[in-house]
């Protein structure tokens, strides 16, 4: 499997593609701000993109969708969409057939109510759920209680996991499970309670800490 991450443009914004080295499908992850960037490198590679996804209807993450359609004649899918090509609706759990791989969705409400993030082989790409050593904003402690659950259900994943946050945010470009579960604030905080509390006071928190 060949991960390449791109640097989009926008706020530290990343874009993906993942390919099977095997068959040469290819699918693309939030293709914002430099859709052309993407592919570019797929054509030069001789990668057949066959799907793209947006991980939240966000405009940074949504911006080169109508772009990347011309460029590829595929339609980008966010939650809720069905590929026109297979039939598969984007939900939870829901497997999208790449080569000799597949991409499981993950459904992941918190910062908005599409987010998804998309689990491959060893890879974990986020959008802006999971950042490194950071979470996803949120306005509410409705959607607060939403991403503390969804956060859950990502760090079920094997501890080898790759993470690849939809910006860059945090710590380092890329992450492991097993490293935000033992060095994320807030995948630290024993319970919601303690969770929310920490994303109320996270500007304070990151100035006694010396976060960025």
């Amino acid at each position: 499997m060949i991960v390449e991450q791109f640097r989009t443009g926008g706020d530290r914004n990343f874009g993906y593609l993942v390919a099977d080295e095997l068959s040469l499908e290819a699918l693309v992850i939030d293709a914002s701000f430099n859709p052309d960037m993407i592919v570019r490198f797929a054509v030069e590679r001789g990668f057949v993109i066959r799907y793209i996804f947006s991980s939240h209807g966000h405009d940074d993450h949504t911006n080169g969708n109508a772009a990347i359609t011309l460029l590829t004649a595929v339609s980008p899918l966010l939650y809720g969409d069905t590929c026109a090509r297979t039939g598969i609706t984007v939900k939870d759990g829901a497997l999208f057939p790449l080569g000799s791989l597949q991409a499981r969705i993950l459904y992941t409400p918190g910062h908005t109510r599409d987010s998804i993030c998309i689990h491959i082989g060893e890879a974990l790409f986020t959008g802006d759920t999971l950042f490194t050593g950071k979470v996803g904003g949120t306005s509410t402690e409705e959607q607060a209680r939403d991403e503390y659950l969804s956060l859950q259900k990502l760090m079920l994943l094997p501890g080898e996991t790759k993470v690849y946050p939809g910006h860059d945010y945090g710590t380092s470009p890329i992450s492991t499970v097993s490293t935000e579960r033992v060095s994320n604030p807030f995948l630290l905080q024993g319970d919601f309670k303690a969770f929310f509390a920490l994303k109320q006071n996270w500007i304070t928190y990151k100035k006694i800490h010396g976060i960025v």
